[in-house]
């Protein structure tokens, strides 16, 4: 007479993007996982979070903070968010970097841009030879690649760094991450954000996703994967320590010890068996959970991870905006066209004109004048995100129709359906007195929400100009622990994931593992669900496939299932 095998014990550290995705994957086998999920916060997201605003004064009533869009290539992201009821919104990003002469844009030629015109043509030979040569340039930081192919400094100062500072957050970091990453923003089907162009460097103005409601779409996260009952959450329970990984016991080879923290008052420390743990959680915080549980490997790839720590404050102050950043067109701006080819100076012209009546930018960056290398950054959320021109907390998504985002044609959860209330979307319409290009009412520039980054308080905080915002004119503060990117991580952390990841029965799951994208935190989550034996969620999807197969390769040495790949390299 045969018995089903026990339910292996699976303990989740962390409610962010990749613990949300592990936890999902792992509700899927109600007959195989018993999952319990710890935060110390007191709801799901991690860095994804969303804050309220006044919408008498900005015209909606919420930002989402920390993270704000994601390229159309990031394809499991976008699966997940429809199939519990949520749509990105299309956005074109426009990008205002420099100021004055220092100023160019993917919106139209600058005079900065003519200036460049030879490196700018041999960038885009530098990114075929990378691309060629992936693995040793993975060890070459950005700054030694501009002197090896010979660029100018300007060019790397003026465009190359606030590109990359740009594309991944590196900040004051960006001089010493690694090229290849570039090369991959550029030409990887999988990350790319960006077409080279070998006259302006940027193509065009790509089409970006801008993400519903990020508070929203998470509660319906944890609604969705507690509905099959084997997944419980304990919101407010900070995990202390990993006691053990090994024990020969029948509580679990994992003990961990936790308190119960809420509203100031917390419980004795608790103990809790696993038989399996995922941390979903940054790299210094395995280490410290880990203790002297840690391996001496654990040790070396984990703590290879270097953070750093940026304060972004949310704020209205137009003047500050306009003092250090180009935010409206400047026809004196434009590169001279007298020398053009007719052709050239036609589609010049055209751009021109384009700009007068479409320059709206959602990124700034801007150089300190007394290191070059190092940058602010600044959003304007008002441009990028949908709210603020009526579009309700879940985006643009049909809710009548569940054929083509849920799998399972069931009711999206009840979050998600008060999401799709248009009638919410109305809270700040009487503030939405200007118009997009396409007409729609959204907030005039005097009453946008801009958002500014100050990177690397232990390096560069002397620099920022944070005291230059006004104070009646913040509305919301928050620091942030942050990876760096640097090349150090690419020969000291990536390539060796994969020896610490599914031993002494533990799995690290995190965007930091490889790059921090979002897209990255899901699939992490995914590919340490299916090493326990999960399915992968969205099996078949090849657009999905794609960078779920490449990570599970990278991050843990493994491919796909026999019955899950077509042919044996698959």
């Amino acid at each position: 007479m045969s018995s089903s095998a026990p339910r292996q014990r699976v303990c989740i550290v962390g409610a962010g993007a990749s613990g949300m995705s592990a936890a999902y994957a792992l509700s899927r086998h109600p007959d195989k996982f018993d999952v319990t999920v710890y935060d110390k916060e007191a709801v799901a997201g991690g860095m994804a979070t969303s804050v309220s605003i006044d919408a008498a004064k900005y015209g909606a009533e919420y930002i989402n903070d920390g993270v704000q869009g994601c390229s159309p290539a990031f394809a499991n992201t976008m699966r997940m968010f429809r199939m519990l009821g949520f749509e990105p919104t299309e956005v074109g990003m426009q990008i205002s970097f420099g100021k004055g002469d220092d100023f160019w844009t993917n919106v139209f030629p600058s005079s900065l841009t003519s200036k460049f015109q030879a490196d700018i043509a041999k960038f885009g030979r530098a990114l075929k030879i990378i691309k060629k040569f992936e693995i040793p340039f993975a060890l070459i930081p950005v700054h030694a690649m501009l002197k090896i192919f010979r660029f100018s400094n300007d060019f790397g100062e003026k465009m190359v760094y606030p590109l990359v500072a740009l594309f991944f957050g590196t900040g004051n970091q960006t001089p010493y991450i690694s090229c290849a990453i570039l090369e991959r923003v550029f030409m990887d089907p999988s990350m790319k954000l960006f077409e080279y162009n070998d006259k302006s460097l940027l193509a065009s103005i790509p089409t970006m996703l801008a993400f519903p409601k990020l508070h929203d779409c998470y509660q319906a996260w944890k609604t969705e994967t507690a509905s099959r009952g084997n997944v419980t959450f304990k919101f407010t329970h900070e995990v202390l320590h990993v006691v053990d990984r090994n024990a020969k016991s029948k509580a679990g080879a994992v003990q961990i010890e936790y308190r119960v923290a809420n509203e100031g008052l917390e419980t004795e420390p608790q103990s809790a068996h696993f038989d399996q743990i995922i941390l979903a959680i940054d790299a210094d915080s395995c280490l410290r959970l880990l203790g002297k549980t840690a391996t001496f490997m654990e040790k070396r790839v984990l703590g290879n991870v270097k953070y750093l720590y940026d304060v972004t404050i949310t704020h209205n102050d137009l003047d500050y905006m306009k003092k250090y950043y180009e935010v409206q067109y400047d026809p004196s701006r434009n590169a001279p066209t007298e020398k053009l080819p007719e052709e050239e100076r036609e589609e010049a012209e055209k751009a021109f004109e384009f700009a007068a009546k479409n320059f709206r930018p959602l990124y700034y960056t801007m150089q300190y004048p007394e290191d070059k290398s190092k940058i602010e950054m600044s959003f304007d959320l008002t441009h990028y995100q949908p709210q603020f021109r009526g579009e309700k907390p879940a985006g643009p998504i049909d809710p009548n129709d569940t054929s083509a985002h849920r799998h399972d044609a069931q009711p999206v959860p009840p979050e998600a359906r008060a999401a799709q209330d248009g009638g919410r979307a109305e809270q700040g319409a009487d503030v939405r007195t200007g118009a997009d290009p396409q007409g729609a009412p959204e907030p005039p520039l005097a009453a946008h929400v801009f958002q500014t980054i100050f990177l690397d308080r232990d390096g560069s905080s002397q620099l920022w100009t944070a005291g230059d915002i006004a104070p009646e004119r913040k509305i919301y503060e928050k620091w942030w622990k942050q990876q760096s990117h640097r090349w150090q991580h690419y020969a000291g952390t990536v390539p060796w994931m994969m020896f610490v990841n599914g031993k002494h029965n533990t799995h690290f799951a995190g965007a930091w593992s490889v790059l921090n994208m979002h897209e990255l935190a899901v699939t992490s989550g995914f590919a340490a669900a299916y090493r326990l034996g999960a399915d992968y969620p969205f099996k078949g999807d090849e657009d999905c496939e794609r960078l779920f197969k490449l990570y599970l390769a990278l991050s843990h040495g493994a491919r796909m299932r026999k019955e899950d790949r077509k042919g044996f390299f698959a």
